[in-house]
């Protein structure tokens, strides 16, 4: 395989990967959609907007053209938020061979559709080998070399090793994994927990509310995976478990700082408007209320959350639904 990695992508998750790739000697082009965010990059050899103070290494390039960060590339690592990874294929497909394997980082559900990233990868480029990179991995820790421990998924065992050699490294830990549906669904719906956490904070509740808040999350997260055919033992691992802990314990998740926000009193879109960046919790806390619905699964935390975030009601009144719930045995409904 060419070693040679293509990431399209200048936010701050696509920025870390490239600085962690180029780090080790391999050679990346990182390309952004952002004209204007690619010539600061390209002037201050840096992510100003997203990651200041971190210079990029020798062997990372910005180009300003997708086809010529493209070509000649082994592996092309998708970086863009999920509700515009249908429009980056739409767009890059077309400059892709066959032998090329494509690497999703994002995490989320297309809010309209409600599918799964990867099966959006299927309409458009089916012939490819496709693999998912997920775990608990704040950009912010990333690009400073900190020890992070990721997971990558695919159907396509060969692939799933290439790109955890590719992304190994003496601060870099990869594990592979065959449930692409289940290691998804955990990135995925995890930003909905840390949503859920940070209204808990805003509110001024302590520890034991965010650990219930986690708790029984990834027992829902659990039950609608394995009604979508995912694995239940992926839950109790990176892309479950372990990016759910960092989503909704740390301040540098966007969603837990949003949900700060609202649980101190500010409406919904205010909140995410001072995040200054796409909180993927929001749309996919909308695409999985529509699936447990379509699944027939229970899901109350995801519901009251949705509900909160439409403004049928405020988030002091969900604790109150969710606390005064039907008495019920823990394991019950796993």
């Amino acid at each position: 395989m060419n070693e040679k990695i293509c990431v399209l992508g200048g936010g701050s998750w696509g920025t870390a990967i490239a600085i962690s790739l180029s780090s080790k000697g391999l050679n990346v082009n990182l390309w952004d959609i952002d004209k204007e965010h690619t010539a600061s990059m390209i002037k201050f050899r840096e992510n100003r907007k997203f990651l200041p103070g971190t210079v990029f290494p020798e062997t990372l390039t910005v180009k300003e053209d997708q086809k010529e960060a493209i070509e000649g590339c082994g592996v092309v690592i998708y970086a863009v938020p999920a509700q515009f990874f249908r429009s980056a294929l739409e767009n890059s497909a077309g400059l892709l061979t066959n032998e090329m394997i494509a690497v999703n980082v994002a995490k989320g559900i297309e809010q309209k559709s409600l599918l799964l990233l990867s099966e959006i990868a299927e309409e458009y480029i089916p012939d490819n080998r496709y693999v998912v990179v997920s775990g608990p991995s704040h950009a912010e820790e990333v690009c400073k070399g900190m020890p992070t421990t990721l997971v990558s998924a695919s159907k396509n065992e060969a692939a799933a090793e290439l790109v955890q050699d590719l992304f190994m490294s003496n601060v870099m830990r990869v594990y592979t994994n065959d449930d692409v549906t289940g290691v998804q669904l955990g990135g995925a719906l995890k930003n909905i927990i840390a949503l859920g956490a940070g209204i808990c904070d805003g509110l001024g509740y302590g520890d034991n509310a965010k650990a219930a808040m986690m708790t029984r999350g990834i027992a829902e997260i659990k039950r609608l995976g394995i009604a979508m055919g995912a694995k239940e033992s992926t839950f109790a691992g990176l892309s479950g478990i372990g990016d759910l802990i960092v989503t909704c314990t740390s301040m540098h998740s966007r969603n837990r700082r949003c949900g700060i926000m609202i649980g101190e009193g500010l409406s919904p879109k205010t909140a995410m408007d001072n995040v200054g960046m796409i909180v993927e919790g929001v749309f996919t806390c909308s695409a999985a209320y529509e699936l447990a619905k379509k699944y027939g699964v229970e899901m109350p935390i995801v519901e009251n959350i949705y509900r909160i975030l439409n403004e049928e009601v405020d988030a002091k009144e969900a604790v109150s639904i969710l606390m005064n719930r039907q008495k019920k045995h823990e394991t019950e409904s796993v």
